[in-house]
């Protein structure tokens, strides 16, 4: 493998793509696409599997553990995403994305050829641990492939693409498990994984953190551990256990515990991978919880309404995938609308008002939906939310990013992500649990849970209000890109020659 090295760079990524073949330079359009489909395979199956889940009880049985297909598979790829962005600042962007995606393609042949409910719990996890860096470590890498003002428009391309793979989820599992069968989920893996990592061994050359920063593994395995036990308490509470049992509570004490701890470790560390200075910056401050909150949004929604459309009007697994469309549509254009108005003047203020805004407007139209209602009422809704999460789901991390040192580049975009991560997946367990509650244990999809969906849906209202204070109160009123500074990385890794 070519060693990334680091050199000075004053602006030669105009000049990336016509040099590409010649001197070991980045082939941009090329790492864009490797990059890209690493984004797509990562974030597709957080989603793509849960419309197969009766399929897969069916033929390896443990009915009973079902959730856990799903569960095994987040917790994984949540707990590892910020420790990935420290292994690249290591060992390069190239290599950490080609050995998580080797992991990822494994793991899924595995899962594709499992026999029990155990196995393929096992594999999910494993394929968890590998998808950890396939959206880090490229939205990083991204951001280092363009100056600091075109992020805004990079990122608008990859915040479109994660709605893509977030909402055709349902629709892609629903139409393979229809057709081939549950375990062509995982196998359309294998060509995406060889392609991308083809692709990104050719194609990407970004240099190396100067020096060899050391790796805080005692303060990544308290973040792990916090983070599951936080995502244990919220899938296990109220459902397999009583909220005040003696397993719930000792999940809870035992996050608290673990995330007091991080912190004082992370204080101390010579190399932390979430360096504590990123909270004195005050836009990162905001940008994190703001990600979150984000993050229960966005999944607490997608992840019930195929379930809401098979139960009102009684249609496939595939045809309730093709129902959200609306919904990705609107996100992709205005995820490039916002990323590219951003790049041209710097105002994000427009965005970061209106996207919030539109999300609380869109839960309200939800919430108001019900077994009788027609599906252009559902079209409506479906814009409205498509519109608000556009504006702001990528927007959020270019505003990060700008805002922090080079140096912190990694960092916080890891921990952007994985906190967007364990929003999503806190907004899951939160949004089910309301659900369970208003459900009976028995319920199957019909008018009862049509019903029960839109009243859960309520609850997203506070929730985005809440996320448009925490908007609100970013500083400033542009995203700083026009004065930024040329960067190490951030502006000069096209450039940088790769040596063998």
């Amino acid at each position: 493998m070519n060693r990334e090295e680091t050199a000075p760079a004053p602006d030669a990524a105009a000049e990336n793509q016509n040099q590409a073949a010649a001197g070991g330079r980045s082939n941009v359009p090329l790492a864009v696409i490797g990059l890209a489909l690493g984004i797509l395979v990562s974030v597709l199956d957080q989603t793509v599997v849960s419309i197969a889940l009766p399929n897969i009880a069916g033929d390896l049985g443990g009915i009973d553990n079902i959730s856990w297909v799903v569960t095994a598979y987040v917790l994984a790829s949540t707990a590892t995403g910020t420790l990935y962005g420290r292994l690249s600042d290591r060992f390069g962007r190239r290599g950490t994305f080609m050995f998580a995606m080797l992991v990822f393609t494994v793991a899924s042949a595995l899962c594709a050829v499992a026999d029990t409910m155990g196995q393929l719990i096992l594999y999910r996890t494993v394929q968890g641990v590998g998808a950890g860096a396939l959206f880090a470590i490229p939205t990083i890498a991204l951001s280092e492939l363009v100056k600091p003002e075109s992020r805004g428009r990079m990122q608008g391309a990859v915040g479109a693409l994660f709605a893509i793979a977030s909402l055709a989820g349902p629709l892609v599992g629903g139409a393979l498990t229809d057709t081939a069968g549950w375990r062509w989920i995982f196998y359309i893996n294998l060509p995406l994984g060889v392609l991308s990592m083809l692709l990104v061994a050719f194609a990407l050359r970004l240099p190396r953190a100067t020096g060899r920063p050391s790796i805080d593994f005692l303060g990544s395995a308290l973040l792990v551990g916090a983070v599951v036990a936080l995502l244990l308490t919220t899938e296990w509470g109220g459902r397999t256990y009583d909220w005040l049992s003696g397993t719930i509570l000792s999940l809870a004490v035992g996050t608290v515990v673990l995330f007091v701890l991080f912190v004082f470790w992370e204080r101390r560390a010579a190399s932390p991978v979430v360096p504590m200075r990123l909270f004195s910056n005050p836009t990162v401050r905001l940008i994190l919880p703001a990600t979150a909150v984000l993050g229960a949004l966005l999944y607490g929604s997608i992840v019930f309404l195929p379930t809401y459309l098979q139960s009102a009007f009684d249609i496939s697994a595939t045809v309730a995938g093709l129902g959200i469309n609306p919904y990705m549509l609107t996100f992709v254009v205005a995820s490039f609308l916002a990323g590219s108005r951003v790049s041209a003047n710097g105002n994000a203020r427009p965005f970061l008002i209106g996207g919030p805004i539109a999300i609380a407007a869109g839960f309200g139209l939800l919430s108001l939906l019900d077994a009788d209602s027609s599906y252009g009422m559902v079209v409506v809704a479906l814009l409205v939310m498509g519109v608000g999460v556009g504006f702001i789901m990528q927007l959020l991390v270019t505003v990060a990013q700008n805002a922090v040192q080079p140096a912190d580049l990694a960092a916080t975009s890891a921990a952007i992500l994985s906190i967007r991560g364990l929003g999503m997946s806190l907004g899951v367990a939160l949004f089910g649990n309301l659900l369970s509650r208003q459900l009976a244990a028995d319920a199957q999809p019909g008018r009862e849970v049509a019903n029960a969906i839109p009243d859960v849906m309520v609850w997203g209202i506070p929730l985005a209000l809440l996320l448009l204070a925490l908007t609100v109160a970013v500083p400033g009123k542009t995203l700083g890109s026009k004065s930024a500074p040329a960067t190490g990385p951030a502006a000069a890794d096209a450039d940088v020659p790769a040596r063998s």
